[in-house]
């Protein structure tokens, strides 16, 4: 019965909210490729990309917990945290990121920029949502890092409100975080130096959250005045939680050489040199490289992949 009637356009907390996006032909959107970079692995127990092509996202908000399912059309939420989903949901879908900025100057780019029109920089406003799984990817594999931050979540988060796909949680907030036992990071495959890191962000998240509405700089300063936090984990954040378009990764294994084989196929670019690669595109730098990153051109690979630490055998 429940899907034969649409829902009605209310935003509470008990029916949830529902809102239509407006057309814009001239300005396609692609959900996966703007909703992406906020998806921590396939199994992301706080992302759900549905068969229909809708997206799920469960987040803590000011307001509380909440859950937003988005589609081409319209968006709809649950949850205390509703209100405040669907009010910054265009900033969300990139309504504040200007893609007309961008002016290719390599072929690659150019090329690429042209195949994925519906490539917007996504902003949610929201910092610790994005520093807490930033941290735990410092210096480990990705699939390490996926697996630490769906163990945390599904034990110490909350189920997501509202008709949430099996399986989704929202995060814990900021308390819970640093009430998490030391035998219980250990478990989730958390060495001391990133459990302490998350604790310290976590005292101070209101000053913290207070990043998302400062310039991209003063942002990444404010996080980096926490220690273990450094300027890779610093632009990954605001990179989500600000729609940075010029915040570059800095200190990353890989992206110098794909970058520097991408516009000059010198695969063993270093931080420097590959600034000075996208420096032609200042103002968009972080927009140029993930259109790198979407090119799929990246270096042959010539040593086996990193090997994952499992601490928690020891």
């Amino acid at each position: 019965m429940a899907g034969r009637f649409a829902p009605k356009p209310t935003r509470t907390t008990v029916r949830g909210g529902h809102i239509p996006l407006p057309a814009t032909p001239d300005a396609p959107l692609d959900l996966g490729l703007t909703l992406g970079p906020l998806r921590r692995g396939p199994a992301d127990p706080t992302f759900r990309a549905a068969p229909d092509g809708s997206v799920w996202r469960a987040s803590r908000t000011p307001d509380g917990p909440g859950t937003i399912r988005i589609t081409a059309t319209a968006a709809e939420a649950w949850g205390p945290g509703a209100s405040w989903l669907l009010d910054r949901l265009p900033a969300l879908l990139g309504a504040e990121d200007d893609p007309t900025a961008f002016v290719p100057r390599h072929k690659l780019l150019l090329a690429t920029h042209r195949r994925r029109p519906g490539l917007r920089l996504t902003r949610t406003g929201l910092v610790l949502e994005s520093l807490i799984p930033s941290v735990l990817e410092q210096k480990v594999t990705t699939n390490e890092a996926y697996g630490s931050w769906r163990t945390l979540v599904r034990k110490y988060g909350e189920p997501a409100p509202g008709p949430a796909p099996d399986g989704m949680y929202v995060m814990p907030d900021a308390h819970a975080w640093t009430r998490i036992p030391s035998w219980e990071w250990h478990r989730a495959n958390v060495d001391g130096k990133r459990s302490a890191t998350i604790v310290r962000a976590a005292r101070v998240a209101a000053r913290l959250e207070e990043a998302a509405l400062m310039d991209p700089p003063a942002a990444r300063k404010r996080l980096e005045l926490i220690p273990g936090v450094g300027p890779w984990t610093s632009a990954e954040t605001i990179q989500r939680s600000n729609g940075a378009p010029d915040e570059v990764t800095t200190g990353d294994l890989h992206l110098p050489g794909i970058v520097g084989w991408a516009l000059a196929g010198d695969r063993t670019t270093d931080d420097e040199a590959m600034l000075e690669l996208l420096a032609p595109y200042a103002g968009q730098r972080h927009r140029a490289a993930r259109l790198i990153l979407l090119s799929g051109r990246v270096p042959p690979r010539r040593a086996p992949r990193m090997t994952p630490n499992d601490i928690r055998a020891l």
